[in-house]
């Protein structure tokens, strides 16, 4: 596990975060890029911290703190996070996979 998050820092150093967004809005961005550089994976500070920059990235694609123009606004941006976030897990998830493939395969040769 410790060699697979580790695998995943070294393969990993920039995860974009995109959501289907209108480009001329001024309270998001049409991406984010998570860095993953300076992150112990193996410990749960830098898991912890990767959970805080994970949150930055959606909230500066998805918008933060519409709820002071419109609940509707809000719940949509709440939606947007949610979707960012699971993307995010899932390049994560995937890359990880695939290094531990590789490694795997370039034992047994």
């Amino acid at each position: 596990m410790k060699a697979g998050l580790m695998a995943l820092a070294a393969c990993a150093l920039a995860a974009p975060a995109m959501a289907e967004t209108t480009p001329s809005d001024p309270f998001v961005q049409d991406s984010a890029t998570l860095h993953l550089g300076g992150l112990d994976l193996a410990t749960v500070d830098g898991q912890r911290r990767l959970a805080i920059r994970m949150n930055d990235a959606a909230r500066a694609v998805c918008g933060d703190g519409l709820d002071t123009l419109h609940l509707r606004a809000h719940a949509r941006s709440q939606e947007c996070r949610t979707e960012v976030l699971a993307r995010i897990r899932e390049r994560i998830e995937t890359r990880v996979a695939l290094q531990d493939t590789a490694t795997r395969l370039a034992a047994s040769q």
